[in-house]
């Protein structure tokens, strides 16, 4: 099988990869709100990790980690880091100052409620994040993925019989966003007759823009962007505690912490509302990569058709080398150290994923896409430690069941060079967002199986 190597297409008025690599001093580059490492930010990565894999950028005074086990070294040290700021970095900034001295666990305790976020669980530090999480594992049973997983191949059909009648089509809009909507929307009991309400909420909705992480701008930034979902698991937990059915929003509204305690209905609906929005999102992203470098490279396209249980480790180096989340953050409670450098109380580091998953002291060779690749699935593209994404065992099953069906009813795939130009010379746009990664469109053609 032959290996492909990596490298981002032109798009969004990014330069080219190899365009990157030709700038003398990466640090002269606002990775969070410049325009310049949208479509291709691994040179600067890269760049960062040979100077040191732990590196302060001069924009916004935040330490990047780009090294593999220095960012193992903070994702699996919850007492010396909080996840307060995990989702916005270094916007809109902490509401207190903070040196060396402060006592930062308790400026965080006196300040979390007014940071973005704060309610959600990828920002909640122990052990309210252990009851939380215990709670969401509780609506995630190996029992109620298994069931969805056996639901996932009706979906995918059903999506794909409308996709591909037309021989053509934008793959994100047409395809993976409503299969992976609609997957998390029976994972959490979303009756069938609202689930159209949620996809033109989520997915249709042309006002609907991103906020978090966005390179636009650091204001408008939401401290719930996802009102929609909390009203409407507000209202189906609130019905369901009245009047018990059973069904799964029933399971939802009678789940109890850890401890047995019965939460308040936000803290459910929080749980659920993260849950749907953040595994969404990553799945959709994680697909239009996958299936961006199947129609752009015939060979391994040919390769995967051959053996579809090939497609299992394809899946594990795609979310390597394109992970859907170019990182989170952390925020330093003490003055502590990583990989030998020192870091003050108060810093935000960034955990870059995309950088950590192409650390050469890791992985051989990393620029090279390698389908057969023995330690793919020791990246980090879901985390590590207690904020691990709980969704990853959905997010793999999806992605699985979506490309076998897709290659079973195709026989050939081919990007659509009328609207990204020809081979050569794509036109991709990306995410304007520090935090994931992924085209906001890819359109493809498709010859379809007979039958």
């Amino acid at each position: 099988m032959r290996k492909s190597t990596g490298g981002a297409a032109r798009g969004g008025g990014s330069r080219r990869s190899e365009g990157n690599r030709h700038v003398k001093n990466f640090q002269d580059l606002d990775f969070f709100l410049g325009q310049e490492l949208i479509a291709d930010p691994y040179p600067y990565f890269d760049a960062l990790r040979e100077q040191c894999p732990v590196t302060r950028e001069k924009h916004h005074n935040v330490m990047m980690v780009t090294g593999y086990n220095e960012a193992l070294e903070v994702l699996n040290d919850a007492e010396h880091y909080s996840s307060c700021i995990s989702v916005t970095g270094p916007f809109p900034g902490f509401p207190a100052p903070i040196d060396e001295n402060s006592d930062v666990d308790a400026l965080i305790a006196e300040h979390r409620d007014s940071l973005p976020l704060s309610d959600q669980l990828p920002t909640l530090d122990p052990p309210t994040h252990t009851a939380h999480r215990g709670l969401l594992m509780r609506l995630i049973t190996p029992k109620r993925l298994k069931e969805n997983e056996e639901a996932m191949w009706d979906m995918a059909d059903k999506v794909l019989d409308e996709y591909l009648a037309a021989g053509k089509g934008d793959m994100i809009r047409d395809f993976a966003g409503p299969f992976t909507l609609y997957i998390i929307a029976d994972l959490l009991g979303v009756p069938q007759e609202d689930q159209e309400e949620f996809l033109n909420a989520l997915q249709r909705d042309p006002h609907r823009k991103q906020t978090v992480g966005s390179t636009e701008g650091e204001g408008g930034m939401s401290h719930n962007p996802i009102e929609f979902l909390y009203g409407k698991f507000s209202a189906y937990i609130e019905d369901r505690r009245a009047d018990p059915r059973n069904d799964v929003l029933t399971s939802l509204a009678e789940a109890t912490f850890p401890d047995g305690s019965r939460p308040e209905v936000l803290d459910v609906v929080r749980v659920a509302a993260n849950l749907f929005s953040a595994g969404q999102e990553t799945t959709v992203r994680l697909l239009s990569s996958s299936l961006k470098m199947l129609a752009e490279d015939p060979e391994l396209q040919r390769w995967l058709r051959e053996d579809h249980e090939r497609i299992g480790n394809f899946i594990e180096e795609m979310l390597r080398m394109e992970s859907p989340v170019k990182g989170d953050f952390r925020m330093a409670k003490t003055n502590t150290t990583v990989g030998g450098v020192d870091i003050a109380a108060g810093t935000v580091l960034m955990l870059a994923n995309g950088g950590a998953n192409r650390d050469p002291r890791r992985f051989d060779d990393p620029t090279t896409f390698d389908p057969q690749r023995s330690n793919a699935r020791s990246h980090i593209a879901f985390g590590r430690g207690i904020h691990t994404c709980p969704g990853a065992p959905l997010a793999r099953a999806e992605a699985k069941v979506a490309i076998k069906r897709l290659l079973e009813r195709t026989t050939d795939i081919r990007i659509d060079e009328g609207v990204h130009g020809p081979a050569g010379a794509r036109e991709y746009t990306y995410l304007p967002t520090f935090i994931l990664r992924g085209i906001t469109t890819l359109h493809l053609e498709f010859d379809r199986t007979e039958g």
